[in-house]
């Protein structure tokens, strides 16, 4: 391969001059981009300014209309993914790219030729739980991707890559959907990779104390141009959201004290079972009022999830109540719940919360299907 023989510090992956048109618009102009073996190079940008483009054209997803490419400094032509990935690179999709219903060590070795055709799973078993160790990571690896986290399947999808050999690790929006403890697991394990000589790239949109916190340098994409790329040590929030943006900004925010209003919500001593079938909430009683932003934090696992489908209907109580503004729903289905005034914004966006090959109009009318409003012998008025 073409990195196996850099020390930490060489250029691994450079970009230079890359164009990329769609119809209508020039989603990367002239872009210059390197990253070095080691180092942690954010890219950051407001959603539109080209990131997304510029991760598909270094992985060979898109093929730029102008520029070259070099890994390990040699020009290559990537014609497709397979082409980045025997070179050492791997990316880590914002939106997952993985089968809910097969194990995490099915899906890490899925495609990969070391997997052979007859499947060695205790020699992948072992390969695997080296990188968790190396670098952090705790999954079970028999566990069905579906019953995960959002933090554990982030933590399958860097793994996948890693075990395909990845010295180049680009990840899109890595904590998007993690929550605090998640996402400060996630940083020691970037740190751990980049102290092992990786090379990470991750895109960010807004979470500058990220960029600041993990990154050793960072570009600033602005409608499909860099605008800079600075060491993030000289760098502050008020810097690179003024780059991010191209203007003065004030960080300035006033938090007005709310008066609490009537009782909206009441939950009364509910327990609730897990996927594994365990015990995930025990009697657990709290209330929320009007006017009211009611936080619940803790470590993944300890029964967030379950929570937050109970009270959408989309799980069963073992016992407990469940009462909206007095009236007992605990019994009530998920649809019921949502005419009654419940909405529900799951942690998985594309799998559970949408459908994205639809229109927004055909999503956003989906819960319509009863309302004769909208729906006329089973077709939806889309006027």
């Amino acid at each position: 391969m073409l990195l196996d023989d850099l020390k930490r510090g060489d250029v691994v992956l450079e970009a230079r001059g890359i164009t990329k048109r769609f119809p209508g618009v020039v989603a990367n102009n002239k872009i210059d981009f390197e990253i070095k073996a080691g180092e942690i190079h954010a890219i950051l940008g407001e959603n539109g300014a080209g990131k997304t483009t510029l991760m598909k054209v270094l992985f060979g997803q898109y093929r730029p209309d102008e520029g070259e490419i070099f890994v390990g400094g040699t020009r290559v032509d990537f014609k497709s993914p397979l082409d980045a990935i025997e070179l050492g690179i791997g990316m880590v999709h914002q939106h997952r790219k993985l089968i809910p219903a097969h194990s995490v060590i099915e899906n890490i070795i899925l495609g990969h030729p070391k997997a052979g055709r007859i499947l060695n799973l205790k020699r992948a078993s072992q390969e695997i739980d080296y990188l968790c160790d190396k670098y952090g990571f705790t999954v079970d690896l028999k566990a069905k991707v579906w019953q995960l986290s959002e933090g554990e399947k982030q933590a399958v999808e860097i793994l996948k890559a890693l075990y395909r050999g990845a010295e180049v690790l680009i990840m899109d929006e890595p904590t998007s959907a993690l929550t605090p403890l998640e996402t400060e697991k996630l940083l020691t394990s970037i740190e751990a990779m980049s102290q092992n000589n990786l090379a990470i790239v991750p895109f960010i949109t807004h979470k500058l104390p990220i960029v600041l916190r993990i990154s050793d340098r960072v570009t600033v994409l602005r409608r499909g141009e860099v605008v800079s790329c600075i060491s993030t040590e000289m760098a502050t929030e008020k810097s690179l959201t003024e780059e991010l943006v191209g203007r003065d900004v004030i960080f300035r925010t006033e938090r007005k004290v709310v008066e609490r209003g009537e009782e909206i919500l009441r939950v009364e001593n509910l327990s609730a079972l897990s996927d594994k079938d365990f015990q995930a909430l025990n009697s657990v009683s709290f209330s929320i009022s009007e006017g009211e932003i009611f936080g619940i934090a803790g470590v993944s696992g300890n029964g967030q999830r379950e929570l937050v489908e109970v009270l959408a209907g989309l799980r069963e109580a073992e016992s407990g109540k469940v009462f909206l503004y007095d009236t007992d729903i605990t019994s009530e289905s998920s649809s019921k719940r949502w005419q009654l005034g419940i909405g529900y914004i799951p942690a998985d966006r594309i799998g559970v919360g949408s459908i994205a090959d639809f229109s927004l109009v055909d999503n956003t009318t989906l819960n319509y299907y009863f309302d004769d409003d909208y729906y006329h012998r089973g077709t939806l008025d889309h006027k």
